[in-house]
């Protein structure tokens, strides 16, 4: 048997080809393994995966674990732990506080042996609430309302080219309401929740509104936090985003979260703020 002495966290892995025939995010190639496809590329780097459709995985598989009748994803919180590889990646889910009608998931995507985005979910019991119903965000109008936008002139990728924008006529530099859909399913060959469904596309959100040139600042986020007051529809998913930047490297991007009825809940994420080239 041949040897090396490269030490093992310094030897090449084996070499991965982003597979551009696949009509969905990831190919399943094993039972917690999925490779991901040319629609998760990444917008800054090629060889990265776009947090969105990690989002998306990473919520479905929350789905799969242990599921329960009448139990729903209420908040979801991702933290990104570093540069996601476009590569190979496993998932591992685990409830961390199980209840009846309250429980704490947690799922785990790592790549190469490293973990790089770990999310918290909190599972609610559904219960009929409509004597107290009400809505306190604001509605916005429709995809057919706003003209199309063309992403591909502020960002590059394979996800962004997968994506089909609308956006406000009246947007500006760190505000905008943009509807955004994909064609692509989020693993290939199997169905998602509708809740899975948007979450695939809301890390988009920080790429929508941008100050700044994404030419000339980096303003990657570090977490995304989802909360829903209601199971989205599939289909179109509306952004009325806001993006605010501070004077010593952080940001924030905030976003109410829609679909074609309506607003459905919240997104936020924080931002690290720096010139293009510089290193943290």
């Amino acid at each position: 048997m041949a040897t090396t002495n490269i030490p093992p966290d310094e030897q090449s892995e084996p070499e991965y080809t982003l597979a551009e025939d696949v009509p969905a995010f990831y190919r399943r190639l094993g039972d917690d393994e999925f490779g991901p496809t040319v629609h998760v590329q990444g917008a800054w780097r090629d060889d990265e995966q776009h947090m969105a459709p990690v989002g998306g995985l990473l919520t479905h598989a929350i789905d799969l674990h242990e599921p329960r009748e009448g139990m729903q994803l209420a908040r979801v919180s991702f933290d990104i732990l570093g540069m996601i590889p476009a590569r190979p990646s496993r998932v591992a889910v685990r409830t961390t506080r199980p209840g009846r009608s309250i429980e704490l998931v947690e799922a785990t995507l790592s790549v190469d042996g490293r973990a790089v985005v770990r999310a918290n979910a909190w599972r609610l019991a559904a219960h009929d609430s409509t004597p107290a119903a009400g809505v306190e965000f604001e509605p916005m109008p429709g995809p057919d309302a706003f003209p199309v936008w063309h992403a591909t002139e502020v960002w590059e990728g394979g996800y962004i080219r997968g994506v089909e924008f609308r956006a406000d006529p009246e947007r500006r530099p760190g505000r905008t309401r943009t509807w955004i859909r994909s064609p692509y399913a989020l693993v290939d060959g199997e169905a998602c929740s509708p809740t899975a469904d948007l979450i695939r596309l809301v890390d988009t959100a920080n790429g929508i509104a941008v100050r700044v040139s994404p030419q000339e600042w980096m303003f990657p986020n570090v977490d995304l936090t989802i909360h829903l007051f209601r199971e989205p529809v599939r289909g179109w998913v509306g952004f009325d985003t806001k993006v605010t930047m501070g004077t010593t490297g952080m940001g924030l991007t905030s976003t109410t979260l829609h679909d074609e009825h309506g607003p459905v809940g919240r997104a936020e994420q924080i931002l690290t703020v720096r010139p293009m080239g510089k290193t943290v």
